[in-house]
């Protein structure tokens, strides 16, 4: 296993009451800089990204989001994992960080969230990156999400258990086994004389997300629509259609990359990502 520095050591842990929820994130980069936030996929976590996160912090103020039911912000009770909680959710953190507009890069269930973010706020919206995301999800995929939410959480023994058998979905990756492993370890948590991961399974039961490939003509933003080169989640058909249904849109293939693209080839991603937003004025 290779050695890995993350980029979380050197974040800020950050908490903020977000419409009656604890929503935790992690910071780089000095406020008062153009503001830039990631959004991670469903049942990760704000360290998806400590690997790109970092990179960005020279020139933005970055911010990685547990989402609502991730990672170490609060479940939602009753169940609130409509794509409209997300976005209610965003709004009221730059809200509360001050931050007029945001650059967003969200990944696969993040991506989703940011191009209705993008559509229903664009002014708030500097530039939207969706990353490996598709607009609308098949009917059969959103019941077997419903089902799978309904089963209870997976207790292990130990860390080291949870960790040995930790799991990217869909499976495919070319990731560094230590990136992985730091992934799995970030989102454990002490319960019930075992370990499970930081994940509200209610997330997935109560999933209700959006037809998103109304709203794209919508965004306004410079939109940027990245794919890895095998993703079976985005394939390259599906991003064309989409970069024709943006206004102001450009594709990037990651190669050698499934959908995990972010942990595949962070080096490659950041260099999409940075030359993105240097063109976008971000």
């Amino acid at each position: 296993m290779s050695t890995l520095t993350p980029g979380c050591e050197s974040a800020r842990r950050r908490a903020l009451e977000i419409g009656g929820l604890r929503l935790a994130f992690l910071e780089w980069g000095a406020p008062g800089r153009p503001a830039l936030c990631f959004l991670h996929g469903g049942a990760a976590h704000a360290h998806w990204f400590d690997l790109v996160a970092p990179a960005l912090a020279d020139r933005f103020h970055v911010v990685s989001l547990d989402q609502r039911g991730h990672g170490e912000s609060a479940w939602a009770a009753p169940p609130a994992y409509a794509t409209e909680d997300f976005a209610a959710d965003l709004v009221g953190l730059m809200d509360a960080l001050g931050v007029p507009r945001m650059a967003l890069v969200g990944h696969s269930m993040g991506g989703h969230n940011t191009m209705a973010f993008a559509a229903w706020h664009p002014g708030r919206v500097s530039a939207a990156v969706i990353v490996d995301a598709r607009p609308a999800l098949p009917p059969d995929r959103v019941d077997r999400m419903h089902t799978r939410g309904r089963r209870p959480p997976r207790l292990h023994a130990s860390a080291e258990d949870a960790v040995r058998t930790f799991r990217l979905l869909p499976p495919d990756t070319t990731a560094d086994p230590a990136l992985l492993a730091h992934l799995a370890r970030a989102g454990l948590v002490a319960r019930d004389g075992g370990v499970r991961y930081r994940f509200d399974p209610a997330c997935y039961a109560a999933r209700a997300p959006v037809d998103a490939w109304p709203l794209l003509p919508r965004i306004t933003a410079p939109a940027l629509v990245v794919r890895g080169e095998h993703s079976p989640i985005l394939p390259r058909a599906m991003a064309e259609r989409m970069v024709a249904a943006l206004p102001r849109a450009t594709l990037a293939e990651i190669p050698g990359a499934w959908h995990h693209l972010v942990l595949d080839a962070p080096a490659a991603f950041v260099r999409v990502l940075d030359a993105f937003l240097k063109h976008a004025g971000g």
